[in-house]
């Protein structure tokens, strides 16, 4: 008789100096890296098989991870299709020396089980037993219509040398530190080049350093592979009262030839902070191009969708007198 997998895994990192990135914490793209390893283990654990990340959930950064302190990563399977899992994740960091762990953020993570032709391949359906686990699988099927409706709404828009916003591209090599488990780009890599570009498009933006608050809808589209050329593109789309609303899009090429296919795009919202780390107000974009317009409407439209999953609210700016102030962030997008 088959052992019945176990749906849960626990990694453990301690956050050292390497880890932190221009605002003193933790980088965003290095949390981002260590949800992809924890949810993959736990993909690869209910499956018995080779997983690729497909999509990560909406992200908030409520509270930063500092150096020096023990991090707790826990991936939960809490939902399964035919060849997909959905893995919740949340990341804990407190004192190594002692005391209970503080929740900083948490997600859900999709992989899908891939065989080894390379095709999707049918994983062992999750039957929640608990109440929690009920809860949870109840989240996670809630969540997968408005997941439908940000990833609709973010393919069919187009991104030219007709906007004027903000914008930055950054180039380089996939090394093969870069590898993961399969032989191609590790999805926590991709999220941190992501995290990397649009810290230099806000940052250039606002004249201040920036850090990333949320991060959603990333949708990894076909594999990097090492060796290839990388170009990671981020443009500002939308401010805010205090958010940058930044689209970020990878693509990838062989270096022998001049062709550059999608990877990955998300959309990911970065705050200028000052000196005691309190976020600051930016200044205001104003659209110019029918381009730049489209786009402005396209980055409200996404808050406006993802205001009606679970827990979600949209942000104070857009809210109508009298509407909703459950808040699930303390930072004004």
């Amino acid at each position: 008789m088959s052992e019945t997998p176990t749906n849960s895994v626990t990694l453990r990192f301690l956050a050292a100096p390497t880890d932190v990135g221009h605002s003193g914490s933790v980088d965003a793209g290095t949390v981002l890296e260590w949800v992809d390893k924890a949810a993959y283990a736990a993909a690869v654990g209910w499956a018995k098989s080779y997983c690729v990340t497909a999509y990560v959930g909406n992200i908030h950064f409520a509270d930063p991870v500092n150096s020096g302190d023990m991090v707790e990563v826990k991936a939960t399977v809490v939902y399964t299709g035919r060849s997909s899992m959905h893995i919740h994740t949340v990341v804990s960091s407190g004192d190594p020396r002692g005391g209970v762990p503080t929740m900083r953020s948490q997600c859900i993570v999709i992989f899908v089980a891939v065989g080894a032709d390379g095709k999707p391949t049918e994983v062992a359906p999750f039957e929640p037993a608990t109440a929690k686990e009920i809860h949870q699988r109840d989240d996670a099927l809630a969540r997968i219509k408005v997941r439908e409706e940000i990833v609709d709404a973010m393919k069919v828009q187009e991104y030219s040398d007709a906007g004027t916003a903000e914008r930055v591209v950054l180039r380089f090599l996939a090394a093969p530190t870069d590898v993961n488990w399969g032989g191609k780009v590790h999805g926590g890599i991709v999220m941190k080049w992501i995290d990397e570009a649009a810290y230099v498009c806000a940052t250039r933006y606002c004249g201040n350093a920036t850090v990333a608050v949320f991060s959603g809808g990333v949708r990894f589209y076909r594999p990097l592979l090492i060796g290839h050329v990388v170009e990671v593109e981020a443009r500002l789309v939308y401010t805010g009262t205090k958010g940058m609303h930044i689209a970020v899009h990878v693509r990838s090429g062989d270096p022998k030839g001049g062709e550059m296919n999608l990877t990955t795009y998300c959309l990911t919202v970065m705050v200028a902070r000052d000196d005691a780390g309190n976020s600051v107000p930016v200044p205001t974009w104003i659209p110019v191009t029918d381009e730049d317009k489209r786009l402005h409407a396209h980055a409200r439209d996404l808050l406006e969708i993802r205001g009606r999953a679970p827990g979600n609210r949209l942000p104070n700016h857009l809210l109508a007198a009298g509407g909703s102030t459950a808040a699930v962030t303390g930072v004004e997008l």
